[in-house]
């Protein structure tokens, strides 16, 4: 061998080690599950965030989200109403599917089943510290409280703020913003299964919320983080902190709404600060369309017909931003259909986590829609569905919109009254036609057969592989 190498190959040795640990070091770090954060808010419209066309409304930080990820235009929550989304967004299945199609109240004695898997629970699989901050509204009682469906932590009101109502207040919403009074709803304040504040101070939750947060991603930073938060605001009534208080009740919903905003700010810049952001991956939407019926305490479905309440899309097509540096490319939109019930599959996927053997849930893995642009939708052909309540309105496959169902009718009370006919199919070209006005379905009659099959018989099968909601049971 040659006396010079033989001289340097100590060197060299030494080299290549050091170059195969940094390598394995860097492959280890770029297999590192990302944190996740989900910003989950309630009641805001599709149009009510600049980069989605509110021009009254200022978003800079939501706008600098998209600006620096991506923005879903046609984005989807299961259903029309809190807790049923909620159970839907958790369990990446429809909400009749695990027993929640309603609105749950304090009355109520039911909740989540403690036995669904949850994004949560998935994740803290893999080591994932996890926390709720915000509102809940998935069973109030502590068997059915986020601390025992995979969440180390959780800070936030149980359910919605309008509830627990005190007999013998004025509760007027315009009252209740001039005078800033927060007293007639007893709504409490919870940690973990402890209630700390009654009622809570509602001009101060998005603000206390976003402090918590911080704080949970400060104690975390050194390992993979599951942040959930679901804010209480903009459901009615609307309050803010004091120093974004605005007289003019017109301008209520605006200042909730670029509140929370500026909360979103806090975060990401606290992400920054950190040197985490660029293995984060920040997900923004919320729980359905805006409460028209509010009037300006109310949000804007901006080019969607209806909002709150209806399988129209105004009631269930909702804003979702969602922002990775370095993974995402910056400043695109995907304009394929994609749903809250998609998350559980995707954040299982990029956390490595395997999902429960024989357990059925409805969504799909989206990473292709998140991270490149020419992917195509799971439900393209699969189809996706629009329930209210147990009763499946209308289906979406491509750009076709299948409405099965008219508005639905009181039972009469005169026992002569003849039943009215079925209202006919109702067909929408949703990227001619978003406001869905134009019904075509006497033009495409092999479409309407297409979809309604494919309707009736996911339908049918939902309807037998149901799982029970959960119940306190015998004592």
């Amino acid at each position: 061998m040659n006396s010079r190498l033989l001289r340097f190959t100590p060197l060299f040795i030494l080299a290549l080690t050091f170059f195969s640990v940094f390598t394995a070091s860097s492959t280890c770090a770029a297999a590192t599950p990302p944190n996740i954060i989900l910003i989950f808010t309630d009641d805001q419209g599709y149009g009510d965030v600049g980069c989605f066309g509110s021009k009254n409304i200022k978003t800079p930080a939501l706008d600098r989200m998209a600006k620096e990820g991506r923005k879903f235009t046609d984005f989807y929550v299961a259903a029309p109403i809190c807790s049923a989304s909620r159970a839907a967004l958790l369990t990446g299945s429809y909400p009749l599917r695990v027993g929640i199609t309603g609105v749950l109240f304090p009355r109520h004695k039911i909740g989540l089943n403690p036995k669904e898997q949850t994004i949560a629970k998935l994740l803290k699989s893999k080591g994932y510290a996890t926390a709720a901050i915000g509102k809940w509204h998935l069973g109030h009682l502590p068997k059915f409280l986020p601390t025992n469906h995979g969440f180390d932590i959780y800070y936030g009101v149980p359910y919605s703020n309008d509830m627990d109502p005190v007999k013998g207040k004025n509760r007027s919403l315009d009252r209740a913003w001039i005078e800033k009074d927060f007293s007639p709803w007893n709504v409490p304040l919870m940690l973990n299964e402890k209630v700390i504040e009654r009622p809570a101070d509602q001009r101060t939750l998005t603000k206390r919320y976003t402090e918590q947060a911080l704080k949970f991603i400060t104690q975390n930073k050194a390992k993979p983080f599951f942040l959930y938060m679901p804010h209480t605001m903009p459901h009615i009534p609307l309050f803010v902190a004091d120093e974004n208080f605005v007289k003019d009740p017109k301008s209520a919903y605006k200042a909730t709404i670029e509140e929370i905003d500026a909360s979103v700010g806090r975060i990401l810049s606290h992400l920054q600060e950190l040197n985490l952001e660029k293995n984060t991956l920040v997900v923004f939407t919320t729980d359905n369309g805006p409460w028209l019926s509010k009037k300006h305490h109310g949000g804007s479905a901006g080019p969607l017909r209806d909002g709150k309440f209806s399988t129209w899309e105004g009631g269930m097509r909702v804003p979702c931003i969602m922002r990775f540096p370095g993974k995402i490319k910056p400043n695109t939109i995907c304009d394929k259909v994609a749903a809250t019930i998609d998350l559980l599959p995707t954040f299982a996927n990029l956390a490595g986590a395997q999902l429960r053997p024989n357990h059925i849930i409805d969504g799909k893995d989206i990473s292709p829609l998140i991270f490149s642009e020419n992917a195509t939708s799971p439900h393209e052909k699969s189809g996706y569905f629009f329930y209210r309540g147990s009763r499946l309105e209308a289906v979406r496959a491509g750009n076709y919109k299948l409405r099965l169902t008219g508005p639905r009718r009181r039972r009469p009370k005169n026992k002569n009254h003849k039943p009215q006919p079925k209202p006919a199919p109702q067909l929408y070209n949703l990227k001619a036609d978003i406001g869905e006005r134009n019904n075509i379905a006497s033009q495409h009659p092999d479409i309407v057969a297409r979809l309604t099959k494919l309707a009736k018989d996911f339908d049918k099968s939902l309807k037998t592989n149901t799982r029970p909601v959960g119940s306190l049971g015998k004592k």
